[in-house]
This record gives C-alpha cells, sequence and structure tokens, in this order.
C-alpha cells in the first residue's frame, strides 16, 4: 500500500467525527441553562434564524426577559433595514418577530435571570449584503 493511500478514508471518518461533536455541542448548549450572557446569545443565535436568506434585510429587535426566561412586555422594533416591496418587507418584519418568539422562553439559570430581568436586551436579525469598495 503506497504512502498516504487510506488518508482519504481517514478524513472522511476525521469529517464525521468533527460533525458528531459539533452536533452534540449543539443539543448540549440547547438543553442546558445559559449562565452567563454568552450563553443566552449563543442559545438565542442557534435558534434564531434568518427568515429568508435572499431577502438582505435586517431588524433589530429590543425585548426584556423575566427571570423565568419569558418575555416581559411587548418587544420594539428600534432598527430596520428593509429591501423589496410592501408585501416583503412585511413578510420579513412579520417572520423575524416570529422567529425570535419562537425561541422563548428561553432557558436560564435562576442566577442569570436575576442578572437580566427587566433590562433591555437585543438581537439582529437579518443579513447585510456584501458591501463593495468604490
Amino acid at each position: 500500500m503506497a504512502l498516504g493511500a487510506g488518508r482519504p478514508m481517514l478524513r472522511k471518518h476525521f469529517a464525521l467525527i468533527a460533525l458528531a461533536i459539533v452536533a452534540m455541542n449543539a443539543a448540549q448548549a440547547l438543553s442546558e441553562p445559559a449562565d452567563t450572557l454568552s450563553g443566552l446569545w449563543r442559545s438565542l443565535s442557534t435558534c434564531v434564524r434568518v427568515p429568508n436568506e435572499d431577502a438582505n434585510s435586517e431588524i433589530t429587535i429590543v425585548f426584556a426577559l423575566k427571570r423565568d426566561g419569558s418575555l416581559l412586555g411587548q418587544p420594539r422594533i428600534t432598527h430596520s433595514r428593509l429591501l423589496g416591496d410592501a408585501d416583503a418587507q412585511k413578510a420579513f418584519v412579520e417572520d423575524a418577530v416570529r422567529a425570535l418568539a419562537k425561541c422563548l422562553p428561553v432557558s436560564i439559570t435562576d442566577g442569570l435571570g436575576g442578572a437580566i430581568a427587566g433590562r433591555p436586551l437585543s438581537i439582529r436579525i437579518g443579513k447585510r449584503p456584501k458591501e463593495t469598495e468604490t
């Protein structure tokens, strides 16, 4: 057998192992309550997805959570850059708000809940188009 002949198979195994580790970490992040702000953002970014990849629109939503991770009050839209016709813009906003709502309540520890309860949090949902240099 020539040197390196088994490497493609070895690479395939490493790729499968890496994929399994990533999947386990994602599942673990979703199953364990967040105990830090970075854990909270990791959990939300895993859950909240861009509603329409092709829209190139973006929206920032400010919201507050209760101690238990559920929504406190009404979320507010503080920034939007919406592209497309009126129907596409409306659909993007509705989909973005729905994407955040489906992730709530977020699983957080009592300590983190006490620290963030009632404080404004913001999340940007969407995709910025690539800027071109002029």
